[in-house]
């Protein structure tokens, strides 16, 4: 699968923006999908995850109860919302995939477990 993350730019702190994840190539429905994020001089961090239906998420400890993954199958699309943007937010947005169904959706917590990762989109907050 092809993943093409967008929807990136400059926003004020406190403000809002939506990231989305277009994905192309045999049934994006069958893969779990994530969204991580890498500031300047940092790690990758775990923003959150998606299961195939949509039904379930899980959020990292620094996004929770301010950003919401959501997807549409029928678009092949994934999307992150984010709401109260703090400038701790800056930093180039992912989203990855994994077509396994051999671990829980907790795990997926863990970058290595995606296989397939789109090329990135900057969010930057401005206080």
């Amino acid at each position: 699968v092809q993943l093409q993350a967008s929807g990136g730019g400059l926003v004020q702190a406190g403000g809002s923006l939506r990231l989305s994840c277009a994905a192309s190539g045999r049934s994006p429905s069958n893969y779990i999908m994530g969204w991580f994020r890498q500031a300047p001089g940092k790690e990758r961090e775990f923003v959150g995850t998606i299961s195939r239906s949509g039904a379930s998420t899980t959020y990292g400890d620094s996004v929770k109860g301010r950003f919401t993954i959501s997807r549409d199958n029928a678009k092949s699309a994934v999307y992150l919302q984010m709401n109260g943007l703090e400038v701790e937010d800056t930093a180039l947005y992912y989203c990855a995939a994994d077509s396994r169904t051999t671990y829980e959706l907790n795990a997926y917590k863990s970058e290595g477990l995606y296989t397939f990762w789109g090329q990135g989109t900057l969010v930057t907050v401005s206080s």
